[in-house]
């Protein structure tokens, strides 16, 4: 009788523990965790698979707090950090159709400007990326969007 109740306890655990866990859904604490930003490189290349491949882990701590975006188009846009955050999630798991080429063409120690090119069928957007050393970590600054 005792080990028939142990049997019951335990599945009876492993059933609440399942049923959490699928609660909180594939991938929900994907954009909390922390993903290496040591270097510049490392901070761009998870800029373009955030823009370009939703990705969606370290979305919150890529962006500086005083971060800005300038979209150049014919009627010109600023959007703040808050505003591109809650973009780039809602993007979360869809990838563009399109050619990425990254250009740096400015970098020092603690300072990075680099030219990402989106080639798409019948467009291109040129992303001038901005990344500053804050401490340890590298953080996107400022994205200038150019349309053509």
């Amino acid at each position: 009788m005792d080990t028939l109740v142990k049997t019951f306890a335990a599945a009876a655990l492993i059933a609440v523990s399942t049923f959490a866990m699928a609660a909180e859904g594939p991938g929900a604490k994907a954009t909390n965790a922390n993903v290496n930003f040591s270097t510049a490189d490392f901070a761009l290349d998870h800029y373009v698979a955030v823009t370009t491949e939703g990705e969606s882990a370290g979305v919150e701590q890529l962006f500086a707090t005083d971060f800005n975006q300038k979209i150049q188009a014919s009627n010109a846009q600023n959007h703040n950090r808050s505003e591109v955050v809650k973009s780039l999630k809602k993007q979360k798991g869809e990838k563009l159709n399109c050619t990425v080429k990254t250009d740096i063409m400015e970098e020092s120690a603690d300072y990075m400007v680099a030219k990402v090119t989106l080639k798409f069928e019948n467009f291109t957007k040129t992303d001038l990326v901005t990344l500053e050393r804050e401490g340890n970590t590298w953080k996107v600054s400022q994205s200038i969007n150019l349309y053509k």
